[in-house]
């Protein structure tokens, strides 16, 4: 393990259980199931909600890689079929399950258009493949068997492995493999892409898959995490001779700070290649990050945008806040008993969720989580909704809930 901080936790609130028991969590997954209903009257077929709001209401967009009228990049459609999914889990409800499945197909259009070289249309020429595939056609695989779910599921693994660069041991991130600008690069998100390549390993003749996913996440433990245990968004690589070059941002504050979300892909994805791997090295690094993240949050456990920001009246971001509870509670799981620290980070997962849960679930129900911020110095998804942290939250939720199998 390379040299990176442990802090000792500062908040002493987290040495006590928060009373948040299943009856609660029981009672915000209804309001949820309320949200879904309403926005399912917009949101079916090949409709599905755009990455953020806009004060406060999705519009809809397509399946589809770009949308031309906001200049944005569509990588998030799948967190809309996630949550029916967990929704489907958690009612028992078969029109969630259909409506879900139809997005499987959707899903599989794509990636037949990329096999039939139509791939402008496909939209699947970056990392996020991970994300779209995990949440939809994994995800339909695990709960109905379809042998069409797991096809589709191996040909996104497949194309998700093309982007591997072997001299620097990454996924590329972003677009164009050949573009000398982006080449070398990868982002701490990729964390939770790789499980794509974890899943497929277990169909797979040899270990190709397996060794793309631990040794992208060997490279992020080793270079995108600073010595004081905080993270870089992003951090390019040499990829002739696989030697690191240097850190920077795309979505945080500045290149030396803390983007929250990102250490928050981190808390949580190291565990879940720990699950994989049972490399104690993930569960080592999750805590430092952890720790950091947990040192670093307002009076309300909710964390702002960066962790450079820590005042209580601060600009959250509520989506970077569920995720990194998902991180402490798979922490805290798969921690052995006699760590000092497992029951602490399984207490912050309850704080936080609690917090969420009483303060920022929507309550229009155009969205489930308030107070995301996407992109800020993009000024994109401000204090809106984002599809993606409305998803992580029900997975929260659902984790909480009940034993639940994930889809990563």
């Amino acid at each position: 393990m390379s040299n990176v901080n442990l802090e000792q936790i500062k908040r002493s609130e987290f040495s006590d259980l928060p009373k948040f028991e299943k009856q609660d969590v029981a009672k915000v997954l209804d309001e949820v199931v309320k949200i879904v209903d309403h926005m399912l009257l917009k949101f079916h077929g090949d409709c599905f909600p755009r990455a953020c709001s806009k004060d406060y209401v999705y519009d809809g967009v397509g399946n589809l890689h770009w949308d031309a009228s906001n200049n944005e990049s569509i990588w998030t459609t799948s967190f809309w079929t996630g949550i029916l999914w967990l929704v489907y889990e958690y009612t028992q409800d078969e029109k969630y399950k259909l409506e879900a499945q139809k997005h499987s197909e959707s899903f599989r259009t794509r990636i037949d258009n990329y096999y039939n070289k139509d791939e402008e249309e496909a939209g699947l020429n970056h990392h996020d493949i991970g994300f779209l595939y995990s949440l939809t056609t994994v995800a339909d695989y695990k709960l109905t068997g379809s042998k069409r779910a797991l096809e589709t599921s191996l040909m996104a693994a497949k194309l998700l492995a093309k982007r591997y660069i072997p001299q620097a041991k990454i996924l590329q991130a972003w677009g164009d493999m050949n573009d000398e600008n982006q080449r070398g690069r990868m982002i701490i998100d990729c964390n939770l892409n790789i499980p794509l390549l974890y899943f497929a390993d277990q169909f797979s003749k040899d270990d190709s898959y397996y060794e793309m996913a631990y040794n992208h996440a060997k490279s992020a433990s080793q270079y995108i995490i600073r010595p004081d245990a905080s993270t870089f968004h992003t951090f390019h690589m040499d990829t002739i001779t696989g030697k690191p070059r240097f850190g920077s941002t795309h979505q945080g504050y500045s290149d030396d700070s803390c983007w929250a979300r990102g250490q928050a892909w981190g808390i949580m994805g190291f565990p879940i290649s720990y699950s994989y791997t049972k490399d104690k090295e993930f569960l080592e690094k999750a805590k430092c990050l952890a720790n950091y993240f947990l040192n670093r949050l307002p009076k309300d456990f909710v964390c702002n945008w960066d962790l450079i920001f820590t005042a209580d009246d601060g600009q959250r971001d509520t989506s970077a806040a569920a995720i990194a509870a998902i991180g402490l509670l798979e922490l805290s799981n798969a921690l052995p008993k006699e760590d000092k620290d497992k029951e602490l980070y399984k207490n912050a997962c309850l704080a936080i969720a609690k917090s969420l849960s009483e303060k920022y679930l929507g309550t229009n129900l155009e969205g489930i989580l308030k107070s995301g911020v996407y992109f800020y110095h993009g000024n994109l998804g401000i204090e809106e909704y984002l599809i993606f942290g409305d998803y992580f939250f029900v997975e929260l939720l659902m984790r909480l809930y009940k034993d639940w199998n994930p889809y990563w």
